[in-house]
């Protein structure tokens, strides 16, 4: 029974967002915003990520084809070893996005997380997801219930299949989006004080500091 329901809650998650995710710049509407998910740049044995490499190209991409203006990094932040927001911060500025075009959300801790966070914290109702083809069914997912008007974004030849190890975490995870939504009513485990984000211009460093106690 679980596994028919893990099938079913599967297909609807890919099935519902497909056509949601594009690999074309040519074909994407414009949006103003991109909300870059948050991956570490090194595999969990060490390699660089080229999944990580692939997101900050395709972040890249749509900055420098005017696609967006702004770009909200959202992802885990659990201690100085390990910031997946500030990582990717870096690796923008070295792929040429200048820093006022670049917010940081710390908060990401989930995919869950980020994609609330972003409607209600940064007080977005459009935008373009970027990560990997098998993530963005998830957060499109996401986007769609929260009522938003979200597209996906992957880095055009990225192989779609991924290690049998990712394959099976995420599908998992979709089973566990849909309880989330549907089941637990899940919410974002930190929220804090709005800070809307105009296209085009950055938040204030500061409010690092005042909602994270952090600088």
């Amino acid at each position: 029974m679980f596994f028919l329901l893990g099938l079913a809650a599967n297909g609807w998650v890919i099935g519902s967002t497909h056509q949601l995710i594009y690999d074309d710049l040519s074909r994407i509407p414009p949006h103003g915003v991109a909300l870059l998910l948050g991956t570490s740049p090194y595999t969990h044995t060490g390699r660089h990520n080229l999944l990580f490499a692939n997101r900050i190209k395709a972040a890249t991409a749509l900055y420098q084809a005017h696609l967006v203006r702004q770009v909200l990094v959202s992802g885990a932040n659990p201690g100085p070893a390990y910031n997946e927001p500030r990582k990717m911060y870096q690796a923008l500025r070295r792929h040429g996005v200048p820093g006022g075009a670049i917010t940081l959300d710390f908060a990401g801790f989930r995919t869950l997380d980020s994609i609330i966070r972003a409607h209600r914290v940064f007080k977005l109702d459009s935008f373009i997801v970027v990560s990997q083809r098998y993530h963005e069914y998830r957060a499109l997912f996401l986007a769609r219930h929260e009522g938003l008007n979200a597209v996906g974004y992957t880095w055009p030849n990225e192989d779609q299949r991924q290690s049998i190890r990712t394959e099976a975490r995420e599908y998992l995870a979709r089973i566990k989006a849909v309880l989330d939504l549907y089941v637990l009513y899940t919410r974002p485990r930190f929220l804090g004080k709005p800070h809307p984000i105009e296209p085009g211009q950055a938040l204030p460093r500061h409010y690092i500091a005042e909602v994270f106690g952090r600088s």
